[in-house]
């Protein structure tokens, strides 16, 4: 019955402080669809930063959506009901506004799904002037919106605090006088950083693609917006929730962006230039963050480059409140951070060496050492963190044999030191297959030969098997074909997408099959350097060559230095503000 689902809805709203509604018909009323999970959804902090902007436009009114945990589900299944609102319980297909924050590419599937659930229909061309418009925003909008591009009227292309209440605007605009759909879509592809795929075809010679044709008035290029002034929007939590993955943290945005040039973080290039919150700002919204708070994240690409991360920490601790950082870069921990964290209860250390071998390391311009994160080892220690967790890939261009044995023998090292140190604690070793990703030096490179993969994350496994202070945590290779295919996928990856949820129960394996798209040598496959690509018509501000020029760096093991004030090195800063 649906009054199941609402009570279980108005259940997890007494667990919040900060959620706001408005009385329907108040204001514009636009849906936020987060693809998976409220505990998920309620962690992301981009989709709280939106919430808030948008609430505190004036003129919109936003309403949370989430994929439903299974009971639910199969409840919304057995009864035929469209998804729910967590603030007035109103049904998704009655939003003339779907926006959808896309952080994940196997969420893709979940979001097709809700839109099913709803019985909104899935494909853009489909839906008129009255329908719901569905807007796709996030890292994955961003780096490479076409495997969408079928299901979406429009996408943000970078970061939405400025453009979403433009777009907003103009749809109803748009309504209010009458207009058709492709006439309010037009009004759509004038406003920046929103692309409009109904306006771009793609194009094919002997089955490569070689561009899009695009037709007035959308541009040729989509420039990637992003916030020069950063203290001018929220930065933390809007809502406070026991039922996150973080119970009741108060999450705030530090910095965004990173300066440090790792040539596979897709985050490093898409949100390019590296920007600080002030100081006085952050303490700000600290202090004045809901009572029920128990815990505040600092969050940011990089926070231990956070200009001011030894003020921010001291004043943590000067008032004891307790905070927690999601992970650290081992060359710029000092004791007094390590000592503030765990003063704030923090037990487990988190480093991402990211390759086990100073050669690997070069080629992706990590910049840290192995005495670097010795170095952190002995201060963690010595403030009585227990514990040390560290992230590695497997599967980097021109890895080999020697370097898995490097990262073993580096591991085994690291215990070692640990426990040289007097850390009896456990360490952690969290690893996961290399996932090229668009607008980053790597985007030509394939996902690694799966056989290979499978033979060294096996022999990673087997080499601390009969160490009980050693665990080795792996993710499925199954998803990261999947999500390799995706990330680097063309429009017609969207008809897959589509056969999967309507016609093969969500597998999308099977739908590729259908499909006659051999998935895994898609996702395999090398992409020319001189070929147009399928995000190609996304400018997201680096000059054409600077990717190019990175990938020969990186070939060379030649490092790039962080970014600089007044740096013009790769576009975004050169002449752009």
């Amino acid at each position: 019955m649906s009054w199941q689902l609402k009570e279980g809805i108005k259940k997890k709203l007494t667990q919040e402080v900060g959620a706001t509604i408005y009385a329907p018909g108040a204001r514009q009323a636009m849906a936020f669809v987060y693809p998976n999970t409220y505990t998920i959804g309620m962690s992301n902090l981009g989709l709280q930063i939106l919430y808030k902007e948008i609430n505190a436009s004036g003129f919109a009114a936003c309403e949370r959506f989430f994929l439903p945990e299974k009971k639910e589900l199969a409840l919304y299944q057995k009864q035929g009901l469209p998804l729910l609102s967590m603030e007035t319980q109103r049904p998704l297909d009655c939003f003339g506004i779907i926006g959808v924050m896309m952080s994940f590419e196997l969420d893709y599937l979940n979001f097709l799904q809700m839109l099913m659930l709803s019985k909104i229909e899935l494909l853009a061309e489909q839906r008129d002037t009255y329908d719901p418009f569905i807007i796709i925003g996030g890292p994955c909008a961003t780096f490479n919106p076409e495997p969408l591009a079928i299901f979406a009227d429009a996408f943000v292309i970078g970061e939405g605090e400025e453009v979403v209440p433009n777009i907003l605007r103009t749809i109803q605009d748009g309504r209010e006088a009458r207009l058709t759909k492709r006439e309010i879509l037009a009004s759509l592809a004038r406003l920046a950083g929103v692309y409009v795929p109904a306006f771009y075809e793609p194009q094919y010679v002997d089955d490569a693609f070689c561009g899009m044709k695009v037709s007035s008035p959308a541009p040729k290029r989509v420039e990637r917006q992003w916030v020069r002034k950063l203290d001018q929007h929220t930065a933390s939590s809007s809502i406070v929730s026991a039922a996150t993955e973080f119970e009741n943290m108060f999450i705030i945005e530090v910095a965004r962006g990173c300066g440090r040039h790792c040539r596979f973080c897709m985050a490093g290039y898409c949100f390019r230039k590296p920007r600080a919150r002030a100081l006085d700002k952050i303490i700000e919204d600290i202090k004045n963050r809901p009572p029920s708070s128990k815990k505040v994240g600092l969050m940011g690409a990089a926070v231990s480059d956070y200009p001011y991360i030894k003020e921010l920490t001291a004043f943590l601790v000067q008032h004891k409140i307790a905070f927690t950082v999601a992970s650290l870069r081992a060359d710029t921990m000092d004791q007094a951070l390590a000592d503030a964290l765990a003063a704030s209860g923090q037990q487990t250390l988190t480093v991402a060496p990211e390759a086990g071998s100073k050669r690997l390391r070069s080629l992706i311009n990590k910049g840290i050492t192995e005495d670097d994160i010795y170095k952190a080892v002995e201060l963690a220690a010595r403030a009585g963190m227990k514990n040390i967790k560290l992230y590695y890939m497997i599967g980097l261009p021109t890895e080999t044999d020697e370097d898995i044995t490097e990262m073993i023998a580096m591991i085994a090292r690291i215990r070692q030191k640990m426990t040289g140190v007097g850390n009896k604690g456990e360490l952690v070793i969290s690893t996961n297959a290399f996932v090229p990703k668009p607008f980053t030096p790597f985007q030509w490179q394939p996902l690694f030969n799966l056989k290979i993969l499978k033979e060294r994350f096996k022999r990673l496994e087997d080499a601390f098997r009969k160490d009980r202070t050693v665990a080795i945590q792996t993710e499925s290779l199954k998803e990261t074909v999947l999500q390799a295919a995706l990330a680097r996928g063309e429009r017609f990856i969207g008809e897959a997408l589509y056969r999967a949820v309507t016609q093969e129960h969500g597998n999308l394996k099977a739908a590729f099959k259908s499909c006659k798209i051999d998935y895994e040598k898609y996702a395999t496959r090398i992409l020319d350097m001189s070929q147009v690509l399928p995000w190609s018509h996304i400018d997201i501000g680096l000059s054409d060559d600077y990717l190019t020029r990175e990938w020969e760096r990186a070939e060379k093991l030649s490092y790039t230095l962080p970014c600089f004030e007044h740096c013009q090195r790769c576009g975004v800063c050169g002449g752009n503000e």
